[in-house]
């Protein structure tokens, strides 16, 4: 047991033991980015050290609904560890900035704390990448999507972000805690497509979806 009250044992158990296709979590027999299917469509890549469902969703989970925010300095040390495989591996490149999905004000201020911020903030710290985190905002105070099925989630977050004009990059790290349906990452990632700007996407755990992203 660490300082973030994760049993090392339990944390190492629960992460990634086989390749996994960058686009729907599937487990992959040989080293390679997508699935035979994914492959066709070429979908965002998704980059989370474990599944949500199957690995350490509960810990993840417990960031946001209970405040437990230790637990990320041990998740966000797994995902880096992942990170540096993969590019070693040439599965992907590093990105030049890393943006956090940000909240609406009213919804921080309810909250208290942004998760994927303190995760990007964390995963900044591991990478050396800088922190961009003013221009991308979120304009629309949304319903929780937890609440909602897929349709009503993607209704839910239409036109619910805003990219700074003035934004020049053109590699970006997309980061949240989970990646679920997919959806608000998804409409944060088209945002960015319409500006030709490539995007990943890094979360600490992620479900398991064909064609979770397009």
């Amino acid at each position: 047991m660490n300082k973030s009250g994760i049993c090392q044992v339990c944390l190492k158990a629960g992460l990634y033991q086989q390749p996994i296709c960058l686009g729907c979590g599937a487990g992959l027999q040989e080293l390679r980015v997508y699935c035979g299917k994914c492959q066709r469509k070429e979908p965002v890549k998704i980059i989370a050290p474990c599944s949500y469902h199957f690995g350490l969703g509960e810990w993840v989970a417990a960031i946001k609904y209970q405040r437990q925010l230790a637990v990320i300095d041990a998740l966000a040390q797994a995902l880096y560890q992942r990170l540096m495989l993969l590019e070693q591996q040439q599965l992907i490149s590093m990105p030049q900035v890393i943006i956090p999905v940000p909240l609406h004000p009213k919804r921080l201020r309810q909250r208290g704390f942004n998760q994927a911020w303190l995760i990007a903030k964390r995963l900044s710290e591991l990478t050396g990448l800088p922190l961009v985190d003013d221009k991308l905002i979120r304009i629309v105070n949304t319903e929780p999507q937890a609440r909602l099925d897929g349709q009503q989630r993607r209704e839910n977050l239409q036109q619910a972000f805003q990219l700074d004009e003035a934004f020049d990059y053109q590699r970006i790290a997309l980061v949240d805690d989970v990646v679920t349906t997919g959806t608000t990452v998804n409409e944060i990632t088209q945002l960015f497509s319409m500006r030709f700007i490539q995007t990943q996407v890094w979360c600490l755990a992620r479900a398991e979806a064909p064609g979770l992203l397009t």
